[in-house]
């Protein structure tokens, strides 16, 4: 059974797109006129998911206001943080609005447009609880590195700069399990990244999947501006 349901991290300040994008969530940086987090949800909508849980902050109002409670076929769901909860404290709150076992994370600020069926069906098949998605990159230094073992299984995360050259990137993008964050005990203020991801990769079962399809981090100026090309393609 596929899994019809998303959490989209929302709660961004931008702070690196300040000049190109002033007074707005990132995720709401307009791409020839539309907000960035419809051509997510334009994709999610193609995969079928039919229950998105935007876990938001930051002028969280104004995009609220913009999508209200429906996108297309897609029901939204908001996850309001009155103070920020770190990017693992976001979506442990955001889960509890998901309404079945599991879901699949998204950076509001990135596309990566993934097979979602492949990811789940890597996720079936390692019973795992948390899977998330790998990229291929020829240098690894301004985003931090990946290593995994010949099972898919994360054997080492690595901080921007550690390691340079061709290597794997955490490409954002997740599938995990509900129960998760309850079978780990994590706090309610954490980091996705450094606290669970980095310090317990020893500790706890990561596996993670390769996909090559395309990859835009528009958190970065240079990339917003090429957003504005790329995105053409994906109009609806």
């Amino acid at each position: 059974m596929f899994v019809p349901e998303a959490v989209i991290l929302a709660g961004g300040f931008g702070t690196r797109l300040k000049e190109a994008v002033p007074d707005l969530p990132k995720a709401m940086a307009p791409v020839n006129g539309r907000p960035f987090l419809e051509y997510l949800l334009d994709y999610m909508e193609h995969y079928i998911i039919e229950h998105v849980v935007l876990a938001v902050g930051y002028k969280h109002e104004m995009i609220m206001e913009h999508f209200g409670h429906q996108y297309k076929s897609i029901k939204i769901d908001y996850s309001i943080e009155e103070e920020p909860l770190g990017t693992g404290g976001a979506i442990k709150e955001a889960f509890k609005l998901i309404e079945g076992n599991k879901a699949f994370v998204f950076n509001g600020d990135t596309m990566f447009r993934i097979s979602l069926v492949k990811h789940f069906d890597f996720h079936v098949q390692r019973q795992t609880d948390f899977s998330m998605v790998l990229r291929e990159v020829e240098n690894v230094e301004r985003y931090g590195a990946v290593e995994r073992n010949d099972d898919k299984k994360i054997t080492g995360f690595f901080e921007k700069g550690e390691k340079r050259g061709k290597g794997l990137i955490n490409g954002g993008v997740y599938l995990i399990n509900k129960r998760f964050f309850n079978k780990y005990e994590f706090p309610d203020k954490f980091s996705l990244e450094k606290d669970c991801l980095e310090k317990r990769v020893d500790a706890i079962p990561f596996y993670g999947v390769l996909c090559k399809q395309y990859f835009l981090d528009i958190g970065v100026p240079e990339d917003y501006q090429k957003a504005q090309d790329d995105f053409k393609r994906f109009e609806h």
